[in-house]
């Protein structure tokens, strides 16, 4: 009998064991590892910790979706790091939670940033988007800034050939020269891989006899490394900066080439591009660009080659056609462009001195102004903007759209009522411009940073960006409250009869992480 009861009292055993592993896989299953913050415990959080990521999304958003799995992934494998790298995130459509996205600066969706020292220091995420991906470069961003290279194989496999590395030859990982090294890599660490050594014979590429200090920048373009002696912080920023800048930035399909072109789109400078069919045999323009390029390089310009191919995002923004090509196209940093459709070899150099002396006129994108324009709602292109809006004398309310854009799109009716109730009012235009078909007027009148943005301009010329509740009642109740009234206008205030439209949020323009 007790051999029995030993035998059932094994079985329950193994049993409840079973039954625990099975409870436990599926606890982990199901467990979240990324943290959910909002307004109530953000800034408790982040100050708690040295390290924290922080993704900003919306539920709506497609990027967001497609993220969520592989964050969660990448977070709970670095729940097991030594130290653990937390990931959090937030709903920064969320109403309670929009001062954290005006805070700090959420433009689109997902946004992910990098919270050091609980808070102190704040770097943007700028790694892949896959799990891998995420783990190994948060990894490196936790780890110390710069890495220690030991031996010509930690150097081949720290140096990739086709990402800008820089690394610090020191005689001594300390004083002055070092302390300022290592603070450049701490501010920059999340735009170049930093690393230190005290043996310039470890490094690839060249003569490496020096002792330092020094700094030495590996680039996979143009002359491949260059070094650096001075070790003020803001100098050594600023050779990082730009020397991490290809000559001609190259716009093709090679994934290695798109982090320059992002770089190349995001500074300041004016932009000089360069739109080609690479397939065809045209060595003679490519070698005329390049020979400007570095006669312009130091006057404020950057310059990319973009194969047409590729480029086909870049001809709808701009309003090009693919029978211009080859065409040079430069933006300055106030949204002017001028544009040289089918250039020749012989042409190039002629026609960047002549834009660098003024002579070249302005391009504008425009479609053709409307013929017939009686609809309620009217509509603006580049070429009638300054008549209808700042010409006219009269107040206009004005939408900048896109065709695509699915929150125009639930506005549209809404903004047809409110045009019907000013049809009698010759003071009143309502009005709308499809940005992704126009140039913005320059002057920075109008700051449209997603669809559906509204201005209102009053017939005296006081410009006020509308961000109320996308109703017909908040809508008329903002023009009555903003708009001029003339004596030859009726004074009686437009009576909005009820809608049931929802308010309607603003969909970002573009997409980070």
């Amino acid at each position: 009998m007790a051999s029995r009861l030993s035998i059932l009292a094994a079985v329950l055993a193994v049993a409840c064991y079973l039954t625990a592993v099975i409870s436990a896989e599926e606890a982990a299953e199901t467990k979240e590892f990324v943290l959910t913050l909002d307004h109530s415990n953000f800034s408790d959080t982040i100050s708690k910790h040295k390290f924290i990521v922080v993704e900003f999304y919306a539920p709506w958003c497609g990027h967001c979706k497609q993220l969520a799995p592989e964050y969660e992934k990448a977070a709970s494998i670095l729940s097991s790091h030594d130290p653990p790298v937390v990931l959090a995130k937030v709903d920064a459509n969320e109403e309670a939670n929009k001062d954290l996205a005006t805070e700090y600066e959420i433009r689109g969706f997902p946004t992910v940033k990098i919270f050091r020292n609980g808070g102190k220091n704040i770097q943007d995420y700028k790694g892949p988007r896959e799990a891998d991906g995420i783990v190994d470069y948060l990894k490196k961003q936790s780890g110390p800034a710069s890495t220690e290279i030991k031996s010509a194989e930690d150097a081949a496999s720290f140096i990739d050939e086709k990402k800008v590395v820089i690394v610090g030859v020191f005689p001594k990982f300390s004083g002055e020269e070092y302390d300022n090294y290592t603070a450049l890599a701490e501010k920059l660490r999340s735009d170049y891989d930093f690393g230190h050594t005290q043996n310039a014979k470890l490094l690839p590429r060249g003569e490496s006899s020096v002792t330092g200090p020094v700094v030495r920048l590996f680039k996979p373009f143009d002359e491949l490394f260059v070094d650096f002696k001075d070790f003020n912080v803001d100098a050594l920023e600023k050779f990082v900066e730009e020397s991490s800048i290809p000559v001609v930035t190259v716009f093709n399909n090679d994934a290695s080439n798109h982090p320059f072109v992002v770089k190349f789109f995001s500074n300041n400078n004016a932009k000089a591009m360069l739109f080609m069919n690479f397939g065809s045999t045209q060595e003679s323009i490519q070698s005329k660009y390049r020979e400007v390029a570095e006669q312009y390089k130091s006057e404020g310009i950057s310059f990319l080659m973009g194969d047409l191919e590729a480029s086909q995002g870049a001809f709808q923004f701009f309003g090009l056609k693919d029978s211009q090509v080859p065409l040079i196209i430069i933006q300055t940093s106030d949204g002017q462009k001028y544009l040289k459709s089918n250039v020749e070899a012989d042409q190039i150099a002629p026609w960047f001195k002549e834009y660098n002396e003024g002579k070249v006129p302005a391009f504008r994108k425009s479609e053709p102004i409307p013929e017939v324009n009686n609809e309620p709602v009217k509509v603006v292109v580049a070429d009638s903007i300054q008549d209808v809006v700042f010409n006219s004398g009269k107040n206009v309310m004005i939408e900048f759209y896109a065709p695509w854009c699915g929150h125009c799109k639930k506005l549209a009716p809404i903004l047809e009522e409110v045009a019907v109730s000013y049809q009698s009012n010759p003071d009143v235009v309502i009005a709308k411009f499809d940005a992704t078909a126009n140039d913005l007027p320059a002057g920075g009148d109008f700051d449209v940073q997603g669809y559906p943005t509204l201005y209102f301009r009053s017939a005296s010329g006081k410009i006020v960006p509308y961000d109320g509740n996308r109703t017909k009642e908040d809508i008329i109740e903002f023009i009555e409250k903003n708009r001029d009234k003339s004596s030859a206008a009726s004074e009686e205030p437009v009576k909005a009869e009820p809608t049931k439209a929802e308010p309607v949020k603003d969909e970002p323009s573009k997409d980070e992480l």
